[in-house]
C-alpha cells in the first residue's frame, strides 16, 4: 500500500502529540481515501467510517447508484436515441421546406410587384384580382405547409418527452435521495474539541457563507489527527500537512511541500476544534505598523509612487485595518477618491502608484484598462527556467474552497499572460524579470510555480512554494503617463534581495 511521487497525489498530515504519562509520539492520517479505502493500518481511522455497520450510507448509496443506472439505460435506449434523431430530422426538414416557400414567395411578390409597377395604367381589374388572388394563394399555402410541420414536430417531441418525462422523474427522485443521504451524512460527522465538545458538520457549515459543507468536507487529514487525539486524549502538539505525488489538475501542489489547511473545507470545522487550545497567533493577523516603513520614491501635487514592504495589505481586510490606503488616508486627509489605483498581494514589496484626487485616480485607471501602464517585476526562483526568456499563458480563477489561492482554468479562468526574463542562474536558483500583461491576482506567483509554467516557486512563496522569511518579488519599475502634463514617466525601486541572499 502507498504511493509514489509518479501517483496521482494524495495530502498527508502528521500530529505530534503528547500522552497522559508525557510520552511523545506521532499520528498520521491521509484527506479522503487511499487507494479506495478510508482505513489503512498506521493510519488513524476516519471521523465517520461510511462502510461501518451502520449501513446507511452503503443503502442510500446503492439506491442512487441504481437510480443512475436507470438513467443511463433510457438515455442510451433504442427508442430515445430513434426518438431524439427522429426529432431533429423532421425540425430539419421542416425549416427547409419552409425556408424554400418563403423564397419562393418572396420571389413571386417581386414579380407581382413589378407587373403591377409596368403596367399601373393599363392593368384592367380582372389582372388586378388575378394578383391578389396569387398573393393571397401563396400565404394560405405557407401557412398550411408550417401546419403540417407544426402537427409532425409536435408529434415526435410528445413520443420523445415520454421517454424524456421518465428521465426527469428519476433524476428528481435521485436529487431527492441524494440530498436526503447528504444530510444524514453531516450529522454524522461530530467533530471534538479539547473540551470534549461535540459540534456536526451541518451546524459548523450553517454558520458560513457556504451553508451547507462543500464535497469531502470532514475528510481531510488535519481534522482526522486532531479527532484521534482527543478521543484518545492525547495533547496535540505540532501539526503538519503535506502533499505527495502528482498535483491534481490546475492545482499547483507539489511533491513533498507542506501546506496549511484549506479554508473552504477545514477552517470552520478547526475553527471549533481549536477551542481551549494554545495555538500561535495566526502571522497574517499579526500588527505590522511598528516594523513596516513605506517609502516614497515619487510626489507631486497629483499622485505619489511609492514603494511597499513586504507583509503590508494594499488595502484593509476583514480582520487588518493597517494597510496601504489606511496609511495613505493618513498621510492625505485632503485627498478624495479611492487613493489606491492598483493593488500588490501583501506578501509582494515595491512599487504601487497613488492618486491624490479622484480625477486623477479616473485616468490612471484607464491607463491601466488601455494596458499602456508597463510594470516590472524581480524575482528569486527555487529552481531555473528552461530558457532565457518566454512568454506564458495560463487562465486563472480563484479556488473557491481555498481562498485566495488561484488554480489553472482553461474552462472559467481569465485570461493571464506573463513575459519574463532570465537575468542570472547560480546553484540551483534564478533571478528573473517579469514583465505581466494582465494583472491577476496571484498572476506570477502561479505562473512561476505551475508545472506548465516556469515549475520554479518563487523562493518564500507560503502559498505555492517553500515559506521563508519573505516572498522574494518585488515590483521593481513602472512606466506610465503623468495624467496632468502627458510626460512619461519611469520610476524604479531597489531590489531588497539577491541570489546571494536567503
Amino acid at each position: 500500500m502507498g504511493i509514489t511521487s509518479q501517483d496521482e497525489g494524495k495530502m498527508f498530515g502528521v500530529l505530534v502529540v503528547r500522552d497522559s504519562l508525557g510520552n511523545v509520539g506521532y499520528l498520521a492520517a491521509f484527506s479522503g481515501r487511499l487507494n479506495d479505502s478510508y482505513t489503512h493500518p498506521h493510519f488513524v481511522p476516519p471521523v465517520f467510517d461510511l462502510y461501518g455497520e451502520d449501513g446507511t450510507f452503503v443503502s442510500g448509496e446503492s439506491e442512487i447508484n441504481a437510480l443512475n443506472a436507470e438513467i443511463k439505460m433510457l438515455e442510451q435506449s433504442d427508442d430515445m436515441q430513434v426518438s431524439t434523431a427522429r426529432l431533429s430530422e423532421l425540425m430539419d426538414q421542416s425549416r427547409q421546406e419552409i425556408e424554400e416557400s418563403q423564397a419562393r414567395n418572396r420571389e413571386a411578390k417581386r414579380r407581382r410587384k413589378l407587373q403591377r409597377d409596368q403596367h399601373s395604367d393599363g392593368n384592367s381589374q380582372a389582372e388586378l384580382e388575378l394578383l391578389n388572388r396569387e398573393s393571397k394563394r401563396d400565404a394560405y399555402t405557407l401557412k398550411q405547409l408550417k401546419k403540417y410541420w407544426n402537427q409532425r414536430i409536435e408529434k415526435a417531441r410528445r413520443d420523445h418527452s415520454e421517454i424524456q418525462m421518465k428521465i426527469d422523474d428519476l433524476s428528481a427522485r435521485r436529487r431527492s435521495k441524494s440530498k436526503t443521504l447528504q444530510t444524514y451524512l453531516f450529522r454524522q460527522f461530530d467533530f471534538l474539541n479539547s473540551r470534549k465538545e461535540l459540534r456536526n458538520l451541518h451546524d459548523l457549515f450553517s454558520e458560513t457563507a457556504f451553508k451547507i459543507p462543500p464535497s469531502g468536507a470532514g475528510e481531510c487529514a488535519g481534522p482526522k489527527l486532531l479527532q484521534y487525539a482527543f478521543q484518545q486524549d492525547y495533547q496535540p502538539l505540532v501539526l503538519a500537512e503535506f502533499w505527495w505525488g502528482l498535483p491534481p489538475s490546475g492545482e499547483l501542489k507539489r511533491h513533498g511541500y507542506f501546506y496549511p489547511a484549506c479554508r473552504g473545507k477545514c477552517e470552520p470545522i478547526l475553527k471549533h476544534m481549536l477551542q481551549g487550545m494554545s495555538v500561535e497567533e495566526n502571522p497574517l493577523l499579526a500588527t505590522s505598523e511598528s516594523r513596516l516603513e513605506i517609502s516614497i520614491l515619487f510626489e507631486d501635487e497629483f499622485l505619489a509612487v511609492i514603494s511597499k514592504p513586504g507583509g503590508l495589505l494594499s488595502a484593509p481586510g476583514k480582520e487588518l485595518r493597517d494597510s496601504v490606503f489606511s496609511r495613505m488616508r493618513d498621510r492625505y486627509p485632503e485627498a478624495n477618491g479611492p487613493l489606491v489605483v492598483h493593488r500588490l498581494d501583501m506578501a509582494t514589496s515595491g512599487i504601487m502608484l497613488i492618486a491624490k484626487s479622484f480625477e486623477t485616480y479616473k485616468k490612471l485607471q484607464a491607463q491601466f484598462i488601455d494596458r499602456t501602464v508597463h510594470k516590472e517585476y524581480t524575482a528569486i526562483l527555487e529552481g531555473t527556467p528552461p530558457c532565457d526568456r518566454g512568454i506564458i499563458r495560463l487562465p486563472l480563477r480563484t479556488d473557491i474552497l481555498d481562498r485566495p489561492r488561484q488554480m489553472v482554468c482553461f474552462e472559467h479562468g481569465k485570461e493571464a499572460i506573463t513575459e519574463w526574463e532570465l537575468i542570472q542562474a547560480e546553484d540551483g536558483r534564478s533571478k528573473i524579470r517579469f514583465f505581466p500583461k494582465t494583472g491577476r491576482s496571484h498572476q506570477l506567483r502561479v505562473h512561476a510555480a505551475h508545472k506548465d509554467g516556469l515549475n520554479a516557486p518563487i523562493e518564500g512563496d507560503d502559498l505555492y512554494g517553500t515559506p521563508s522569511g519573505r516572498l522574494h518579488l518585488h515590483a521593481s519599475a513602472i512606466r506610465f503617463s503623468h495624467p496632468e502634463t502627458g510626460k512619461q514617466m519611469l520610476v524604479e525601486d531597489e531590489v531588497p534581495f539577491s541570489l546571494k541572499t536567503h
